[in-house]
Order: structure tokens, then C-alpha cells, then sequence
């Protein structure tokens, strides 16, 4: 059926492109939400019965799954030789996509620690605007020579090609993991991490939440003892599910009818004078802002500090989600969405207003 399907969608994409007949791009649509949205009544080209393993290497740490297998199927393979994703991926009301994943290029709580999707992705199988089926990258880190497109890939929501299958690295599961809380404002938190990324230690995942400082330690028994006794902290008893949660959104900090934005910053950044309530991730490098600050002050403060804001649950569609790009990146995302995607028949307006 998916050989059937691989076809079916160069066909499809053939004819789209002969007439300038643009798609939506769909999955499993568990981050639908995220991003500017295609128009709905586009032609649909649906890729969740694309599904299957199609090889698992174990002792060369690598996957490769056709685009619309489900990432529960791949932590479920992962889980029988005691591996997994190190990038943790979040799984949206428990569902998602590996192509999804690689397509929104969202990270989980161990980004910083472990590197982010990108980082993962050996090669992949795609088809561009003009219904050329193209392979880029492999199966192992290094036969990759010059620009690495599997990796452009990542991040670019469908906008300059259609995902077939995919090659991920993958990591052995660490050997012991706990996770300690500390009595700590973001202040303190933030004075706790500069401290803390000086020193060697067998840290995973790290957050700031109401008055509390969440830290993973992953490793060998040795190593997370060690960490532990520098750092201090007592035991969270609930540390893997507070990690899930935090993962695909599932704590109470998410669920309330304000906008949610996503502020990537240097993990250094001080405490940005904005009203609402904040999460603070990635050892201060990412802020989760639950606020009704206007677009543009929220946006200029990022900036301000050399970061971006991105409007992660819109609800006002009037505000772009993403923040504006530079006018040098915003040439080069034009010319390579010309150079994949000439006609502009790929999920059209997904990132950007203009193409």
C-alpha cells in the first residue's frame, strides 16, 4: 500500500503542479493548530496511512519510517532494545507523526541537553513542488558532504516538499534517571543554572514553575549520584510523568483560555517585564508566557534581548504566529522556497504571508 501510496502522491503533485493547483499537506494533525493555517478548502494530500518501519539498525543507533507512522509505534521499536529519541518529541493529545515531527521540528524538555530534532535527522525522502522525488542525507552522520538538506528539511512545515520516509538517530536509554526539586524563583533559577553549566554533570532537563526548580539527572548510577549531591534538591516522586506533562503540554500551566507564546532567548536573559504567568524552560532558554500583552511588545522585548517570540496557540488570527523574519533570512527563505517549490503549490501561506 505505501509503495502504492508514494505514487499516488508524486501523481498527485504532478497534476497540481501542471495546473498551479496548490495542497494542504495533512498527518496525524496533532499540531494543526501550530502555525499560520492553510486554506481548508485546498485539495488534501494525506500522508497517515503512509506508515511502517522500514529499517531499524539497533547497533548503529538509527530508524528509518516511512512519514506517517505514528510516534508511538516508533518509541514502541525503540523501547525493545532499551533506545529512544533523545530530543523528546511532544505527542499532542498522544498522537503525532514522525514526519510531522521532523516537518514542525518541535523539541522536548531535553533540547538543550541532548540536541533538537535537526540534530537527529540523518536523511530523508521527499518530494519537492515540482513532483521530483529526491533523497538527501542517509543513514549515518558521516556521509553527509556540503549543505545538509535532510535538515532543511526540519522546521520547514510542509513548504518545500512532502516528507516520505526518514532516517533518525537515535540514543541508548540512560542507565538511571531522577529528578530533583529545588525551593527556587526564576531569579534564583536563573542565577542556578549559570552556576550549573560550568560543571560536567549528568543533567537532561531542567524548568522553572511556581516558585519550583525542576532538574533531570540522567546516566549512570555514579554520575546522577554525583550530580545530585552537588546540586542538592529533595526527589520528585512523580519526575517521569512531570516530564510528559511538560512535554506535550498536559501541565496546568497550559490550560487556560490566554494566548501562549513561545520566547526563544539566551539562557542568560533576565526576567522580561511582561504581565501573565511563565514557565521557563531549556535552563532559561525558552519561555512558555501565558499573557494578553499586545503582539508587538512582547515581540519587540524578545527582540530587544536577541531573541524571537512565536504566538504558539493562536486565537486571534489577525496576529502572525511566527515572529517577522530579518530582511538577509527573509530573502533566503524566498529563494529557497522558489528553488523547491517554484510554483507554490505546498502548503501555501504556512510560514509566511507572502508565499
Amino acid at each position: 500500500m505505501s509503495s502504492d501510496l508514494s505514487t499516488q502522491f508524486i501523481e498527485q503533485l504532478e497534476h497540481c503542479f501542471d495546473n498551479k493547483k496548490a495542497v494542504k499537506i495533512c498527518g496525524h494533525g496533532s499540531k494543526k493548530f501550530y502555525g499560520r493555517q492553510v486554506d481548508s478548502s485546498l485539495e488534501t494530500l494525506d500522508t497517515k496511512n503512509h506508515q511502517g518501519i522500514i529499517s531499524y539498525q539497533p547497533t548503529e543507533l538509527v530508524i528509518t519510517a516511512k512519514s506517517g507512522t505514528s510516534i508511538s509505534d516508533i518509541k514502541t521499536a525503540l523501547d525493545e532494545k532499551n533506545q529512544m529519541l533523545a530530543f523528546e518529541p511532544p505527542q499532542f493529545n498522544n498522537q503525532g507523526s514522525i514526519g510531522g515531527m521532523v516537518a514542525c521540528g518541535l523539541s522536548g524538555p531535553s533540547r538543550p541537553f541532548a540536541g533538537s530534532v535537526r540534530d537527529a535527522v540523518l536523511g530523508v525522502t521527499c518530494i519537492n513542488g515540482k513532483a521530483e522525488k529526491l533523497v538527501y542525507g542517509g543513514q549515518v552522520m558521516k556521509n553527509v558532504a556540503g549543505y545538509d538538506i535532510s535538515r532543511l528539511m526540519t522546521g520547514s512545515m510542509g513548504t518545500l516538499g512532502l516528507l516520505l520516509d526518514v532516517s533518525i538517530k537515535v540514543m541508548p536509554k540512560p542507565e538511571h534517571e531522577i529528578t530533583i526539586v529545588l525551593e527556587q524563583n526564576t531569579e534564583q533559577a536563573l542565577k542556578t543554572w549559570h552556576k550549573l553549566g560550568n560543571q560536567a554533570l549528568a543533567i537532561s532537563a531542567s524548568c522553572q514553575l511556581n516558585e519550583k526548580l525542576y532538574i533531570r539527572l540522567s546516566g549512570n548510577n555514579a554520575a546522577v549520584k554525583h550530580a545530585q549531591s552537588i546540586i542538592g534538591g529533595t526527589e520528585h516522586e512523580k519526575g517521569t510523568q512531570f516530564w510528559q506533562q511538560l512535554r506535550d503540554h498536559e501541565l496546568a500551566f497550559f490550560n487556560d483560555s490566554r494566548p501562549l507564546w513561545r520566547l526563544s532567548l539566551a539562557p542568560a536573559t533576565m526576567i522580561l517585564n511582561l504581565a501573565g504567568d511563565t514557565l521557563t524552560d531549556w535552563a532559561g532558554a525558552q519561555r512558555w508566557i501565558k499573557t494578553d500583552e499586545p503582539a508587538d511588545i512582547i515581540r519587540q522585548l524578545s527582540e530587544s534581548h536577541g531573541g524571537h517570540a512565536t504566538l504558539f496557540n493562536p486565537i486571534d488570527n489577525s496576529i502572525e504566529p511566527f515572529h517577522p523574519l530579518a530582511s538577509g533570512v527573509a530573502s533566503i527563505h524566498k529563494q529557497l522556497k522558489q528553488a523547491f517549490d517554484p510554483v507554490g503549490i505546498l502548503n501555501p501561506l504556512r510560514m509566511t504571508s507572502n508565499y
